[in-house]
Order: C-alpha cells, then structure tokens, then sequence
C-alpha cells in the first residue's frame, strides 16, 4: 500500500520533519532562482541581441541618410547650375559687348523687347524714344530720384536701329566728314541699337546736348547712375570715341557699382570679366 510522504513522517520527530521541510523549500528555492537567473540570462542575452540590432540598423540608417545627403547635395548643385543655364540662355548675351570699334552687330539685330520712355522723361526733339524694357523700369527710378534731388534730366536719344544709325552717320559725314568718326558710330557698332543706351540732357539744353558736362546733371550723374546700373561709355581720355558725358549705358547694377568702386571703365575691362555679369543684369 502506498503512503503519501505526510504518512511516512507523521511518526519522526517533528524537529527532523521540520529541517527535512526547510531543506525541500531550500532545493526548490535554489532551483527556481537557477530557473529565474538561467531566464533573466536568456532575457539579458535578448536584449543584448536586440541593442546590437537597434545599433546596427541606426548605423545602416546613418549610413543611407549621409548617401542621401550627398545626393541631394549633388542634386541641388545641378539644379542651381540648371537654374543658372537657364537664366543665362534668356539674357541676352550681346547686352554686355564691347561694341564701339569692337564687336558688330547686323542689320536684323533687334532688342528681345521694347518700351517707350513716359513722354514726359523725353526732349521734345526726341525721335528715338524707345528702350529695352527691361532697362526702363531702371532709368525711370534714375530719373526719378534725380527730380527728388533737383536735378533736371530728360532723354534725348535712346533705342537706334541699324537703318537708323546708318542714315545719322551718313548725315554726319556730309556735315564733318572723315571727323564723324571721332563721335559716331558705324552702323551695327553703336551701343544704341542694343536699346540698353540713352543720350541725356536737360530741359535747358534740349537737342543741343554739348554743353551737356558743365551740367549739375552730370556731376550728379557720375556720383550717382551706377546705383542704378548705368555707366559712362566714353569718358575723358578713352579711345575710342570722343568725351562723351551724355552716353549711359545700364551694364547691370553689380558691374556698374564694382566699376565705380574700382574706378574702372567699362572698355578698359576684359570681355571675359565683363561676361562673368552676365547672368546678374537685371537682379
């Protein structure tokens, strides 16, 4: 017959049941902590295994945002240099040519777009009174701030077509002769036909701009048309025109005032610095 092991000790002494119970409870307290700290290892281990996964896959993510970094770098470097192409390749690059003696321009050149100057900004005797209309929004604020300084300005001669400066060389080689050459230019070597020039004078002086450098207007221009982008062609000593303190030509507001700074003129600077504005002429 079986006994259950209550039975069998219920006649030892009850001290000797008491450390055989201590003793059991001890074995299966140490053998439940070996169970709990065998789990806490596997769990430590788990976790272990699941930081140096975590670590490895931010390392991997680091690793693909720095590449993707890069390639948006790279990315936004060649959409600024298309944005750049693009803006180059609608200015037009004839705008910033050394024409006088040096560079031509044909017959069939015309500016991409034309304004007329505001009738009241113009000489009475003006016929040529059209402008690059990109240019016009530049000279009307010249002109504007000049009248805010009390200085009288008006336009005597702007856009000139090829035919146009063909047929006024003409007419100055029946009144000067040979000595037309000293002030005017040949057809297709005149900055007018690039609409990006005018001729100023004053209400007093009207057509007869000659007198045109003893003029508080010239003083005034020359401290104050390369805020506006606009600068003096053919200065005192050029060669190849003669003094001519009435021809302004908007070269774009960061070349004119880098001249000015530099106390440079426009056909003393190489072609190549002067291209390098291009894509800066209207800013």
């Amino acid at each position: 017959m079986t006994h259950s092991i209550y039975e069998k000790l219920n006649g030892w002494p009850s001290i000797v049941v008491g450390v055989l119970v201590l003793l059991g409870a001890f074995g299966y307290g140490i053998y439940t902590y070996q169970s709990l700290e065998a789990e806490r290892a596997s769990a430590l281990l788990e976790l272990e295994v699941a930081r140096k996964s975590t670590y490895d896959l931010h390392k991997i993510v680091r690793e693909r945002e720095g590449v993707i970094n890069a390639f948006q770098g790279q990315i936004e470097n060649i959409a600024g240099t298309v944005g750049v192409l693009e803006k180059l390749s609608q200015t037009d690059e004839e705008l910033l040519k050394k024409y006088s003696k040096v560079y031509f321009l044909n017959e069939n050149y015309t500016p991409s777009k034309l304004s007329d100057i505001p009738e009241e900004r113009l000489v009475s005797t003006a016929t040529n009174f059209m402008i690059h209309s990109d240019v016009l929004p530049y000279l009307e604020k010249l002109l504007l701030e000049a009248s805010r300084s009390e200085i009288e300005l008006l336009v005597a001669s702007a856009f000139r077509s090829f035919d146009t400066q063909s047929s006024l060389k003409s007419s100055y080689k029946v009144l000067y002769g040979s000595g037309a050459n000293q002030f005017s230019a040949d057809q297709g070597y005149s900055e007018h036909q690039l609409g990006t020039t005018v001729d100023f004078t004053t209400p007093a002086l009207g057509a007869n701009f000659n007198p045109f450098a003893s003029t508080e207007a010239y003083k005034w221009l020359l401290d104050n048309a390369h805020k506006y982008g606009f600068v003096l062609s053919y200065p005192e000593s050029n060669s190849y025109y003669k003094f001519e303190p009435w021809h302004w030509r908007f070269v774009g507001r960061d070349l004119a005032s880098d001249m000015e700074d530099d106390n440079r003129h426009f056909y003393d600077l190489d072609q190549r610095e002067i291209d390098t504005y291009l894509i800066k002429l209207f800013d």
